[in-house]
């Protein structure tokens, strides 16, 4: 009995002391010139679904909840982002070369249409962020033309 106690001091220690070890956020208030939306043509509707299920991973601005105070959460959070934005970064499409630039929307297009994105994981606390059978077509028909025009221009 003493052994439990020691040990659950210990964890309630360890769990203390790891509240004030915080990643860096992911926080742009600034639209950079590289910013997909200002690389390509966006439809409002398309640029809204972007926004609301894509952008806190696949961008340099991150919404965050409040839950994301609580570690290790907020690490959990910040290897999603890391990952997500290493992948494809919405923000910095404009550094990506042409064909790039094109592989990148055909994935968008490939992973909206294998319900590959948004992961499974964002969704459970974003319900809002689930893309309907409209949203999907209307990513993928975009994603496709998009990447269509890109590839014309070579």
């Amino acid at each position: 009995m003493r052994l439990l106690k020691r040990v659950l001091l210990v964890l309630l220690f360890v769990m203390i002391a790891i509240q004030f070890i915080r990643p860096a956020r992911n926080i742009s208030s600034q639209v950079l010139g590289t910013d997909l939306t200002k690389m390509v043509h966006v439809p409002d509707k398309v640029s809204g679904i972007l926004k609301n299920s894509c952008n806190d991973c696949h961008s340099n601005n991150t919404r965050y909840p409040w839950y994301v105070n609580i570690q290790p959460v907020a690490w959990l959070m910040a290897n999603h982002v890391k990952n997500g934005k290493e992948s494809l970064n919405f923000s910095e499409f404009g550094t990506y070369s042409n064909r790039k630039q094109a592989n990148k929307l055909k994935s968008v297009s490939s992973e909206v249409e294998e319900g590959g994105m948004p992961i499974s994981s964002y969704t459970i606390m974003h319900k809002d962020a689930k893309l309907n059978k409209e949203d999907k077509e209307l990513i993928i028909q975009w994603a496709l033309k998009t990447r269509d025009s890109l590839l014309s221009k070579n």
